[in-house]
């Protein structure tokens, strides 16, 4: 006899994107349990694993997920030829940069590298979620540097100083370490940036 429960529908991927990325950045990935998830959601434990897999399979999609939102943000603020490079690059690093401490987002980002060593899933999605704001530099780089805005330079290799400096003051910032600050970040990623790429604002 067929059963005559009625079944509760699946939440939508991006509530529970959503509420995963609320739930690891108040707690952390260590103490959230797909059993707590579920119950938030009003799912089983098992439904998550069903399409997760695993915690970091669950940490790797809510990242990518994150990061999408601000992807077509991201790609309009940089293509945008009306406004002067320069400009595009501050857009470029207020985006990257947390909002400030706690950031759900940046949250994500290092729980992601704590759990990458001893995962090559975590790895390789990284470097594939990292992908897009890598090319989206170095796009604006060479545009910088064919309009004489910018010093010339390797893009590629720039582009990787500045994420590698961003990542410097993205993490004291979004764990709310002393003495860090998003307009302090700011200031000190623009002036960089200057020193870099030229003084041709």
């Amino acid at each position: 006899m067929a059963d005559a429960r009625p079944r509760r529908p699946a939440r939508p991927r991006e509530e529970v994107f959503a509420t995963a990325r609320a739930a690891i950045a108040e707690h952390g990935l260590a103490k959230l349990t797909m059993a707590g998830l579920g119950k938030q959601l009003q799912m089983s434990a098992g439904h998550l694993l069903y399409y997760f897999g695993s915690k970091d399979q669950l940490l790797l999609e809510t990242l990518r997920w994150s990061e999408d939102q601000l992807g077509a943000r991201r790609h309009a603020a940089l293509t945008d030829g009306t406004r002067d490079v320069w400009d595009r690059l501050t857009a470029y690093t207020r985006l990257y940069l947390p909002e400030g401490p706690g950031d759900p987002r940046w949250i994500l980002w290092v729980e992601v590298w704590g759990r990458s060593p001893a995962s090559e899933e975590l790895r390789q999605g990284q470097l594939e979620i990292e992908a897009p704001w890598d090319a989206d530099l170095v796009a604006l780089l060479e545009e910088g540097s064919a309009s004489g805005r910018f010093t010339p330079g390797t893009a590629a290799d720039r582009a990787a100083q500045i994420r590698a400096l961003l990542d410097g003051l993205a993490v004291p910032l979004a764990l709310g370490l002393p003495g860090s600050g998003r307009p302090r970040a700011l200031h000190l990623a623009e002036s960089a940036c200057g020193t870099l790429l030229g003084a041709g604002r």
